[in-house]
């Protein structure tokens, strides 16, 4: 199992990164992450679908794939179509709020979907209201916190577009956290965290990985970011940056874990060996965009 998690791991590291490369010298921003993220959420709308079936209830696939990568969807609009987030002279307060506009029109056509669908298949009391919930998870879990990754890509700051910085250190902030919380707990875990939804997680582990994760990322980015210059001010807020996307991280991880165990499955699916399925190589990374967009859309570290 560890071969096949270091091999599709290395793969899918070296995918990333030319696809990354790519994107940040495409004519429009996004334009090779954003089918890149419609095509992860039409997997983990499928992996909700299956979560849901193992607890008896039977959704309408069709509707949650549609529903699910609505948002998804329409966040990727401003990299394909002209408007207010794509102009260069465009306040980036305005500009950025425009953009969470189309994620917004999103998640409400993906609603709709999903209510209307239930509406045509309805026969008998007793599983539309579970089914339409189901639904509703998809649209928000998945296509909203998807949808806010690709946000995360096209947010701006007060210079301009922020280019793939906002993603990139988001990624590295909850990654890093992952491994030294997973390599801390080996060492020296002892009390579990929560044993009910993840049993190898322990308090040792999870609060030496994010204190160590924190001082590398504080010390590192301000190194690598900002220009090759090290700045004690800049560095506390590196380090409160990585405070803040490592915890939203590890709650999601805890609530992917929620969902499996509810449903009694291992894994959110098994087509990926050593590495599960699309929702528990994403789980940390949900949670963790939407507070990382708010650190840049605010300017905290631009």
């Amino acid at each position: 199992m560890l071969r096949w998690r270091l091999l599709i791991g290395t793969i899918v590291v070296a995918a990333l990164a030319g696809l990354c490369w790519l994107d940040a010298h495409a004519a429009r921003p996004g334009m090779y992450l954003a089918p890149l993220a419609l095509g992860a959420s039409l997997l983990a709308a499928g992996e909700i679908i299956r979560l849901g079936k193992a607890r008896g209830v039977e959704p309408i696939g069709a509707a949650v794939y549609l529903a699910a990568a609505l948002p998804v969807a329409a966040s990727s609009a401003p990299v394909f179509v002209d408007s207010i987030g794509m102009k260069t002279d465009a306040v980036a307060g305005v500009a950025n709020m425009a953009q969470l506009g189309w994620l917004a029109a999103g998640l409400i056509a993906g609603l709709v979907v999903a209510l209307l669908a239930e509406m045509r298949r309805f026969d008998e009391p007793g599983r539309a209201g579970a089914s339409l919930a189901l639904a509703t998870l998809a649209v928000l879990y998945v296509g909203g916190l998807v949808g806010m990754l690709v946000q995360l890509r096209l947010v701006r700051g007060v210079t301009g577009p922020l280019g793939l910085a906002p993603l990139a250190t988001m990624i590295a902030a909850v990654k890093l956290s992952d491994t030294c919380q997973y390599f801390v707990g080996k060492s020296v875990g002892r009390t579990k965290l929560a044993p009910r939804l993840s049993p190898g997680k322990t308090w040792e582990g999870t609060l030496g990985g994010i204190g160590l994760a924190v001082v590398l990322i504080a010390v590192t980015m301000p190194l690598l970011v900002d220009e090759g210059s090290f700045v004690f001010t800049r560095a506390l807020r590196w380090g409160a940056y990585a405070l803040a996307v490592a915890i939203a991280g590890l709650l999601g991880d805890l609530g992917e874990s929620l969902l499996k165990r509810d449903a009694q499955v291992k894994d959110s699916s098994d087509w990926l060996p050593g590495f599960g399925g699309v929702l528990d190589m994403l789980d940390s990374l949900l949670l963790a965009a939407p507070v990382a967009y708010l650190c840049w859309a605010a300017g905290l570290l631009a």
